[in-house]
């Protein structure tokens, strides 16, 4: 197995990019003071962005995929984060035996 210099230099490059947005975001994240709508909206965006990575995949595969996308959707309603994916994690699985 060889290591190819560029493909080597833009992972590092990715991955270099990956952690300053979220560094910057911790850092001001941490020095801003929300209230009201604009807290309930930033606290909102973790579900939302879950629903926007499934998404696609409701419409695109079979009736297990589809119907443990629901599950998840609804799991997010009321679960935070990483309930949410526990949820979704085990509908697939368990819908995925059950379609054989």
């Amino acid at each position: 197995m060889s290591l190819d210099v560029t493909t080597f230099l833009a992972i590092l490059g990715m991955a270099l990019g990956t952690y300053a947005c979220r560094l910057t975001g911790l850092l001001v994240g941490a020095r801003l003071a929300l209230a009201g709508r604009a807290k309930a909206a930033l606290d909102a965006i973790p579900p939302a962005v879950l629903t926007a990575v499934i998404a696609p995949t409701l419409f695109a595969t079979g009736w297990p995929e589809t119907l443990a996308g629901a599950v998840t959707v609804l799991a997010a309603l009321r679960l935070p984060l990483l309930g949410v994916i526990a949820v979704g994690v085990a509908a697939i699985v368990v819908l995925r035996l059950l379609a054989g």
